[in-house]
Formats: structure tokens, C-alpha cells, sequence
């Protein structure tokens, strides 16, 4: 029986999928930590292209609901090893993936540029995953950061994410103590990312991202795959009713300042605008030289002038 490769995230659900697990529901009523009204348990992964494509949708949730909830960021091990998935769900050998990479990039209309399958083809996202998890024993902002950044690296400029080296210099862009980053990615980060497995396996979660809702009163809401903005919120909601929302600046400088660096699909998501209309924001503020910019192949993004 033919099984999926879990590198081939599919655009129309917005879900990269892990065959063969049914979800146990009642693994979830568990949260070991409850710091806010509303704790999110978000599975994700640093290659996973579906995961790319709600970074938007993060941020606008965090802007407007972040004083009431906490991101627990768990990874999932989307890709143990591609050589064991090499007739897999139509995928013979890494090539195959940079067309699914392009085709992905046009439908969540992020840039992911899929030549890095062609050029430096990762073999693993288990280092980048191991990594996540020794940053977090360092910050959690800094973590959230490191993973921005592993992900610009890799969509944007086709850099393996699962070479050392790449993920020294994202942990240098991030703040991170790389010597210390390292003793932990040797040492107490593999435990934690194999725990992360386990959970992942104990609650049944079938691909990424993966985003459960809970209260004091437990599980109540549960999203799968990239959805629209509006599908978060509901979560939200349903979870706590008496959330307030905070507003926020939606102007494009203010946003980067806040986040370090956006495209234009975040911009659009974020201020409430059409791509186009974001666009034109974003270079003008880099005609302006207020903004740097990063070009790829399938898209760019925008950074604050150094």
C-alpha cells in the first residue's frame, strides 16, 4: 500500500500530514501548564511548508489576544529521514519535492523557494527540531525568534537547516548563547524533543501545524492544517467568550519593528489590507530607505534597515 511522504504537505487542507494515526482526544484534558486564560499546544515543525504559511496568522493572534493566552510550541518530527521515504507517496528522491516547495509557495503565497532540494537537500528536520528545543532552555522568546529565523534561512535562502553551521548562525541572529546551544543539542534537548514525540504520539496529532485550544476546563477547541485567520479566533473565543481583543497599529513600519521582519502575506493579514496594497507599502518604505529588503526566487521579505 502506497503511503504518503511527510515532506508533501497538501495546500488544500493546509496540512502536512502524518499517515496512519487517529487522534485519542482524551490524551489531551492534560496541560501542564496554565500561566493564561487560554494555553495553545501548537505542533509544529522548522520544514513544515503549511506551518510557513500561518505565521500571519500567528502574529495577528498573538497582537490580539496575547494578553490572555500562551503558545506552547512542541515539535513533531515531520521528516526522521528521507531515506526512508524515497518511494513514498510519489517521492523517489529530494528533487521531487522543490515542485510541491513551488507549488506550495504560490497557494499560501509565502516565499518558499524549493530549489533547496535541488541544491542542499536536507536529510533530516530533526537537528533543526533538536536545536528548537535547546533553544528554548535558554528563552522561549529567543526560541520563537530561532525558529523565524531557521525558517527564513530555509524558505528564502535555500540554506540547510539541518547543518550545524546554519543553525550557529540562526542562533547568532537570535541572541542565543551558541556554545551553550550546542552542550544542550548534544545533551538535555534530545530528551526533550523525544518527549515532544511521545506527546505528539499520545495525543494522536496526524500532521502540522496542529493547534489545540484549552481552558481551565480543559480541551475545547482543536485546529488543523492552515486555515484563515477568522478560524483561530473562533477557537479562541469558543475556549474563553469573555476574551477582549486589544488593538493594535497596523502601520507597516510600527509591524516590522515589532516582529523583526515581514512579507507581504503577513503584512496583509496583519494590517487588514489587499497583497497588493501591501506590496506597495513595503517598497515604499524601502525606497524610502527605511526598509531592507530579501529577495528570493518566490517571494521576498522585508527587514529594518541596519
Amino acid at each position: 500500500m502506497e503511503t504518503k511522504n511527510p515532506i508533501l504537505c497538501d495546500p488544500e487542507t493546509g496540512f502536512c500530514e502524518i499517515p496512519g494515526i487517529n487522534t485519542n482526544k482524551e490524551a489531551l484534558n492534560n496541560p501542564q501548564v496554565k500561566e493564561k486564560t487560554v494555553r495553545l499546544v501548537y505542533f509544529t515543525d522548522p520544514i513544515c511548508s503549511s506551518c510557513w504559511g500561518i505565521e500571519g496568522q500567528l502574529r495577528k493572534l498573538k497582537l490580539e489576544y496575547g494578553h490572555e493566552l500562551t503558545i506552547d510550541y512542541r515539535m513533531g518530527g515531520l521528516l526522521p529521514s528521507f531515506d526512508n521515504n524515497y518511494n513514498s507517496g510519489g517521492i523517489t528522491k529530494p528533487a521531487d519535492v522543490a515542485v510541491h516547495w513551488d507549488h506550495a509557495s504560490d497557494y499560501y503565497q509565502m516565499p518558499i523557494d524549493g530549489n533547496v532540494w535541488l541544491e542542499d537537500p536536507l536529510s533530516s528536520s530533526y537537528p533543526p527540531s533538536i536545536a528548537f528545543k535547546a533553544a528554548q532552555l535558554q528563552s522561549e522568546e529567543k526560541a520563537v525568534a530561532f525558529l523565524r529565523s531557521m525558517r527564513e534561512m530555509l524558505f528564502l535562502q535555500k540554506k540547510n537547516i539541518s547543518k550545524w553551521e546554519v543553525l550557529a548562525e540562526a542562533a547568532r541572529l537570535s541572541g542565543l548563547d551558541i556554545t551553550k546551544l550546542k552542550d544542550d543539542y548534544e545533551g538535555k534537548a534530545q530528551t526533550l524533543f523525544q518527549e515532544d514525540l511521545n506527546l505528539s504520539r499520545e495525543m494522536g496529532v496526524r500532521g502540522f501545524p496542529t493547534i489545540y485550544f484549552f481552558n481551565d476546563t480543559g480541551l475545547q477547541e482543536v485546529v488543523s492544517g492552515s486555515k484563515p485567520y477568522e478560524s483561530y479566533e473562533k477557537a479562541i473565543l469558543k475556549s474563553f467568550p469573555e476574551v477582549k481583543r486589544t488593538d493594535y497599529s497596523k502601520d507597516a513600519l510600527e509591524l516590522v519593528h515589532k516582529f523583526g521582519s515581514i512579507t507581504i502575506k503577513e503584512l496583509s493579514v496583519l494590517a487588514e489590507i489587499s497583497m497588493s496594497d501591501a506590496e506597495k507599502e513595503l517598497l515604499r518604505l524601502q525606497n524610502e530607505n527605511k526598509l531592507a529588503v530579501i529577495v528570493s526566487r518566490k517571494g521576498n521579505l522585508w527587514r529594518l534597515k541596519e
